[in-house]
């Protein structure tokens, strides 16, 4: 289901050059990153554009925080140029307050690039990836808490929480593949993102327990 964008909306598009980055590492703590000033393609930036220039990152650069840093000025080219990608969402499902609708996954390609959406109060568990990730901000208002390991010799997956960080449109967001967080849609609104993943390390991936301290495959 396509969706039409308020003008107040396109031009958070149009202004997006101006927001800020974090980088969120395997530790919970975050950082603001400035990425060098690029100009913006004279032609429309197009999906199949930002994928081919997406997989040059991927198959050069194999550090992941690297990648985050070169990745992150291709989805706000993308997401500057191309409109109707922030209108490609589903609603939230009544039953569990999210959707999440795949614009592009192909098999033996390190990569899924999705919209997800939430309904306002609606939380996710405590997870990693197992896996690189960025969270671009289309609309809403989106807190994201961070958390790191702390083990003692009862709970080995016991977690304290390191800080947390609101994200406002156009705000975009990198995640390490140990990186640990949860998400919340706040304000009234629908929280809409723009996300990316690289190849999940699924037996790596957990889902977190706040109260038992234990990790669970997410």
């Amino acid at each position: 289901m396509s969706h039409q964008l308020s003008n107040d909306k396109q031009s958070v598009a149009e202004t997006n050059l101006d927001c800020e980055n974090w980088i969120v590492g395997d530790d919970g703590t975050g950082a603001t990153y400035y990425p060098p000033e690029t100009e913006l393609p004279a032609d429309p930036y197009r999906l199949y554009r930002f994928l081919t220039d997406l997989e040059d990152v991927l198959l050069t650069i194999p550090d992941d925080q690297d990648r985050l840093k070169a990745i992150m000025p291709l989805v706000r080219n993308l997401l500057t140029s191309s409109y109707w990608l922030q209108m490609e969402y589903d609603q939230p499902s009544p039953k569990t307050g999210w959707s999440v609708k795949t614009l592009y996954r192909e098999p033996e390609y390190p990569l899924t690039v999705q919209m997800v959406a939430w309904k306002p109060g609606t939380s996710s568990p405590i997870h990693n990836h197992g896996t690189w990730g960025i969270v671009a901000l289309i609309d809403g208002t989106e807190k994201n808490r961070f958390w790191k390991r702390s083990p003692t010799a009862e709970f080995p997956d016991k977690l304290e929480l390191v800080g947390e960080q609101i994200l406002q449109p156009g705000e975009i967001i990198g995640f390490t593949p140990g990186a640990i967080h949860s998400v919340e849609s706040v304000g009234d609104e629908p929280t809409i993102s723009f996300n990316i993943y690289g190849e999940t390390n699924y037996p790596q991936r957990y889902q977190f327990d706040l109260v038992k301290h234990t990790a669970k495959n997410f």
